[in-house]
């Protein structure tokens, strides 16, 4: 599976992501501007002595990630503005999950363009969203749920 960040700002959340996916043996993609640098060392240290370890593509826009997708890929969007739950959506073994930034989640384009594919994570009335980097595990840790491979060390 692939995780997709577009725009992401804080550097820990991106870091715990980064270790989620050498985890689970998933590919982080990183598209569009970032709001903090991949040599600083925050971005290591919160990825600890995983981050050498993690299957990582930096796309310098989102059209870029977009034109790099191969036909038909399976693509995922996770935001709080949706109305499908995430246990709805129907996940591939090639799926690449997209989340925005976290102050403004996904462009608005996006969201239109997708809404067919547009999946949130059901919270209680109390909190708004997931922080990002818990809310890309729960959708990750479903999506290889569904497809597990035994083989894989996720039965």
């Amino acid at each position: 599976m692939h995780i997709v960040l577009v725009e992401p700002e804080i550097h820990w959340n991106t870091g715990n992501i980064g270790r989620t996916c050498v985890a689970t043996g998933t590919t982080l993609h990183l598209a569009g501007k970032l709001g903090f640098s991949l040599d600083a060392a925050e971005i290591r240290r919160s990825g600890l002595d995983y981050w050498p370890k993690l299957k990582l593509v930096r796309h310098e826009s989102l059209d870029d990630f977009f034109s790099s997708l191969p036909p038909n890929a399976s693509l995922l969007f996770f935001s709080a503005r949706a109305t499908m739950p995430f246990w709805d959506a129907r996940y591939e073994s090639e799926s690449y999950l997209v989340f925005g930034r976290e102050s403004a989640g996904l462009p608005k384009d996006v969201l239109k363009k997708f809404a067919d594919r547009l999946y949130q994570i059901p919270v209680g009335p109390d909190v708004r969203s997931l922080n990002l980097s818990s809310a890309a595990a729960v959708a990750l840790y479903e999506g290889l749920r569904r497809i597990r491979n035994p083989s894989q060390g996720f039965a």
